[in-house]
């Protein structure tokens, strides 16, 4: 069975602020969306929601092609996180890391499925990742009621 294909995107209006996550699944020629958002947060918890959402969503025996165009996603679960968690969740400076509670989410579902991760530059015409953004912008608009 091929891999999904995921599309994640997520953002706020102000940081912290209302914000919105979005993903889009494509499984062959079917595609399937999910978004939501928070009225308080910022951009990079956003981020990271529409992954873990992403994942909670799909069958845990399917494996997934995560595209991303956050680098702070990308980055902190394929190197980071496993300096992170060797240091007690410290940074490099010391200081905690933020977001723990969701890297510690992520990172558990990532442990269940084969997940290769992908970065895509944002705002670059993909047409997915353009998907996404869009729906990220309307669950802000939502939230900022």
């Amino acid at each position: 069975m091929k891999p999904l294909e995921i599309y994640t995107d997520g953002g706020c209006s102000g940081n912290p602020g209302p914000g919105g996550w979005a993903v889009v699944i494509l499984d062959g020629d079917e595609e399937s969306v999910l978004s939501g958002g928070e009225k308080l947060t910022t951009n990079n918890r956003m981020e990271l929601t529409a992954v873990i959402e992403a994942l909670q969503h799909i069958p845990s025996d399917r494996d997934a092609k995560v595209y991303t165009d956050s680098q702070y996603v990308k980055n902190g679960i394929t190197g980071w996180i496993h300096t992170w968690r060797k240091n007690g969740w410290k940074t490099s400076a010391g200081k905690p890391v933020k977001n723990q509670d969701l890297w510690i989410r992520l990172r558990s579902l990532e442990e269940i499925r084969k997940v290769s991760w992908h970065w895509v530059k944002g705002h670059a015409g993909n047409r997915f990742n353009e998907e996404a953004d869009a729906l990220v912008q309307k669950e802000i608009k939502v939230f900022s009621r």
